[in-house]
């Protein structure tokens, strides 16, 4: 029975669907508070990434957020000419370039502070359903990255 639930094409019963609707609407949610602070939900996702890091490569941070340099790259530019980074070139390797935050980028962290406050209730979840949903998540994720 639970495989015809997966294979049944209706679009009630298709996690792509669900996730991806969930997911259009939680970066929705989202909007309102970046604007405040300027910048886009991706952007957000960069300086997450450097505010838990000091200094990474745009590989590293395209590792840490599943995303292909070509993609990365022009943000980094448009986060740049925003003065939310500096992308700078490694002493050894003049191919490696380092994104580390501005002092500006520095500051938004502070500011960003209120945002996963603000959300948590939106979600309409208990910490403990949060967690597990947050897990299962990952779990999807993951395995799907290693097929």
């Amino acid at each position: 029975m639970l495989l015809e639930k997966y294979t049944n094409l209706n679009l009630d019963n298709q996690l792509c669907f669900a996730v991806y609707a969930c997911s259009r609407e939680i970066t929705k949610s989202y909007r309102p508070l970046l604007e405040e602070l300027d910048i886009t939900y991706p952007q957000y996702l960069v300086l997450l990434v450097l505010w838990e890091h000091e200094r990474l490569t745009v590989k590293e941070i395209g590792n840490h957020l599943l995303l292909d340099s070509g993609t990365l790259t022009p943000m980094l530019k448009r986060m740049e000419q925003a003065n939310l980074i500096h992308r700078i070139h490694d002493t050894e390797d003049e191919r490696k370039r380092y994104i580390i935050l501005s002092d500006f980028g520095k500051s938004l962290q502070e500011k960003a502070t209120c945002i996963p406050k603000e959300m948590a209730p939106k979600f309409g979840l208990t910490f403990k359903e949060y967690t597990e949903l947050l897990n299962m998540l990952t779990k999807v994720t993951n395995n799907l990255l290693d097929k």
